[in-house]
């Protein structure tokens, strides 16, 4: 902020430029003023913008420089970001080209990227059809998963196999992963800092299958993917958006077995699912 601003316009200008960001435009704004020269003492254009909504004493008239127009980039989700995530580090990786999952679990390797390489036993990378057009996401590893090296195969586990087969399909026809690889001391959520080294090697993941569908199993997976902190039940059963790809969130089933009467919401989206893959209209014809 430039240094010549009385300090009663500095607070209004961070107060309006606050407002601005919490409606989602606010990188927009400093994007436009990060492209002016770093010793430049003026006032950016868009900054003038907002004093003139300021109600304070006009600013003594000086000479500004013209800042291009800046076209934000399309948005991926349906989502609109609130000032938080917009400085949020869960961004996708650039999509590498031939890329493999033999070449992301290369890439992973022995990881010591966060904390959770110090109590885990097991890296789970993930399980399921390389091609699979459906691919689940869940949370992190459990102690079962941890132990054995697999995703989902502890009790939350064994309920994700009978939805999956309620699809009418096998868990060798999907694919399943988590957030994060290695299993979070008493399964506690995922920490922010674990999240953002990990989510790239599930965007790459899910770049490399490239699924027709994804279904997010509860909220960490949804805020990761969708980047968001509404919470799962905002936007659950409704159809969002990644990277061109239908994306259906949902309840993790670590949370059914723990409130059964939500499994029929869960269905519910999972015939959404169905419906979007052709398998309902396969399931009749059967």
């Amino acid at each position: 902020m430039p240094e010549n601003l009385p300090e009663s316009l500095k607070q209004k200008l961070s107060e309006r430029l606050r407002y601005y960001e919490e409606i989602g435009v606010g990188q927009l704004y400093r994007d436009r003023v990060g492209a002016l020269p770093a010793q430049s003492s003026e006032i950016p254009a868009p900054a003038l913008a907002l004093l003139s909504e300021v109600e304070e004493p006009s600013l003594p008239k000086r000479e500004t420089k013209t800042v291009p127009p800046v076209t934000p980039a399309p948005s991926r989700n349906v989502l609109p970001l609130s000032r938080e995530e917009a400085s949020s580090l869960f961004q996708p990786v650039t999509k590498i080209e031939n890329d493999t999952l033999f070449k992301i679990r290369e890439d992973l390797g022995d990881c010591k990227r966060c904390k959770l390489c110090k109590t885990r036993h097991s890296i789970v990378f993930g399980d399921g059809n390389p091609k699979a057009e459906l691919v689940f996401v869940g949370e992190g590893p459990g102690a079962d998963e941890d132990e054995q090296g697999l995703p989902f195969v502890g009790r939350a586990g064994k309920l994700l196999t009978q939805m999956i087969e309620a699809m009418g399909l096998q868990r060798k026809d999907v694919y399943i992963c988590n957030v994060v690889k290695c299993r979070p001391p008493q399964n506690r959520q995922p920490e922010r800092d674990e999240v953002e080294e990990c989510s790239p090697f599930l965007f790459r993941q899910i770049d490399t299958i490239a699924p027709k569908a994804i279904v997010c199993l509860g909220a960490t997976a949804a805020k990761t993917i969708l980047q968001t902190e509404r919470g799962i039940s905002q936007f659950r059963g409704e159809w969002q958006e990644f990277r061109g790809r239908k994306l259906m969130a949902t309840y993790h089933p670590a949370y059914l077995l723990r409130n059964p009467a939500a499994k029929s919401e869960v269905w519910k989206d999972l015939q959404k699912v169905m419906a979007e893959l052709g398998l309902a209209v396969k399931r009749k014809s059967s």
